[in-house]
C-alpha cells in the first residue's frame, strides 16, 4: 500500500482510479439475505374444549320472535320417498306444517294426504345458509309424543353433495321415539374402514319424572377439535372422540348444517296406530350458536 500511495502522488489521476476501484468492490460485495421469520399458524377458532359455561359469545341465532320463518336462515327439504328410513310423511314448506306462534317455531305433523302419503310435516335446515363448526349449539324445544312420531334435532356434514353420506358424517343431537316420550338418544353416524355406515350412540337419557312433551328442555352439543360433548339442560351425558370410530373416518371436525324435523313412522320406531293423536307439534324456543372469547 505504501508503494501504491507513492505512485499515486506522482500520478494525480491514479487516486481517482483507486477510489473508483474501492467503490466498485464495495458495491459488488455480497450481503447475507436475512431469513424471514416463520409465519405463525393461526389457531382454529374454539378448537380447544372449554367448560360449557364459557361459551358466551353469540355467533348465530334464531329466537323465532318475528311473524314468519326467516328464509335467510332456513330452507326446506320437500317431498316423500321414505328418506332412507321408510318414513310415511310428505314434507312441505306450507304454513300448515311450519310456522311461528308466540315466539316459538312450530313444526306440525298432520294426518293429511299429500303426494301419495297419509301424513304431512316439515323438515327445516340451514344448508346453504349457515354452517357450524367449533362451539356450542343449543336448541330449546318441547317435543311431540305418540306411537310413530319421530322428532329430531340433528346435523349433516356441509360437504354432503360432494362427500356423500355417511362419509360426510351425521350428528343426531336428539331423537325421540314418540311411544317413549320420557326418553331421548344421541347418535353419531360415520363411514367405517370399508366406507359403509357405522354408528355409535349414547345411553338413553330418561327424565326422572314427566315427559319431554310436558315442558321445554335444552339440547346441546359442544364441538371442539377431535371431541364432541352432549348436554341435556346443561348436564353432560355423552362424549365422542376419534377413538370411537374404530379406525373409520372422523368427519366431525368439518362444518355442518343444522336440521329440525318431525318424521312420521319408519324403521326407527314403527307406524302410528289408533292411539296416535294428530296433529303433533315440536315447538322450538330458540336455536343458538355460541363460542368462547
Amino acid at each position: 500500500m505504501k508503494n501504491l500511495l507513492k505512485n499515486t502522488a506522482l500520478r494525480p489521476w491514479a487516486g481517482a482510479s483507486l477510489a473508483l476501484a474501492l467503490s466498485l468492490t464495495g458495491c459488488t460485495e455480497k450481503k447475507a439475505t436475512p431469513t424471514p421469520a416463520p409465519t405463525p399458524v393461526a389457531a382454529e377458532v374454539n378448537a380447544d374444549p372449554r367448560d360449557y359455561s364459557q361459551y358466551t359469545e353469540m355467533v348465530w341465532n334464531d329466537e323465532f320472535s318475528g311473524n314468519a320463518i326467516d328464509p335467510a336462515k332456513w330452507g326446506y327439504d320437500l317431498g316423500g320417498g321414505g328418506w332412507g328410513n321408510n318414513e310415511l310423511e310428505y314434507y312441505t314448506s306450507s304454513s300448515e306444517n311450519s310456522y311461528i306462534n308466540n315466539g316459538n317455531l312450530v313444526i306440525e305433523a298432520k294426518r293429511q294426504a299429500q303426494g301419495g302419503r297419509d301424513y304431512t310435516s316439515a323438515r327445516m335446515l340451514t344448508k346453504g345458509k349457515q354452517t357450524f363448526k367449533y362451539g356450542r349449539i343449543d336448541v330449546r324445544a318441547k317435543l311431540p309424543q305418540g306411537q310413530g312420531i319421530w322428532p329430531a334435532i340433528w346435523m349433516l356434514g356441509a360437504d354432503i353433495d360432494t362427500n356423500n353420506w355417511p362419509k360426510c358424517g351425521e350428528i343426531d343431537i336428539m331423537e325421540l321415539r314418540g311411544q317413549e316420550p320420557n326418553k331421548i338418544l344421541t347418535t353419531m353416524h360415520f363411514a367405517n374402514t370399508s366406507g359403509t355406515r357405522s354408528l355409535k350412540g349414547s345411553p338413553d337419557q330418561v327424565l326422572s319424572s314427566g315427559n319431554f312433551s310436558d315442558a321445554f328442555h335444552t339440547f346441546s352439543v359442544v364441538r371442539s377439535k377431535d371431541q364432541m360433548r352432549f348436554f341435556l339442560d346443561g348436564n353432560l351425558y355423552f362424549t365422542f372422540t376419534p377413538s370411537d370410530v374404530n379406525g373409520g373416518s372422523y368427519p366431525f371436525n368439518n362444518p355442518f348444517f343444522a336440521i329440525l324435523n318431525v318424521a312420521v313412522g319408519g324403521d326407527f320406531l314403527g307406524s302410528p296406530n289408533g292411539s296416535t293423536v294428530f296433529p303433533q307439534r315440536m315447538e322450538v324456543d330458540y336455536v343458538r350458536y355460541l363460542q368462547y372469547k
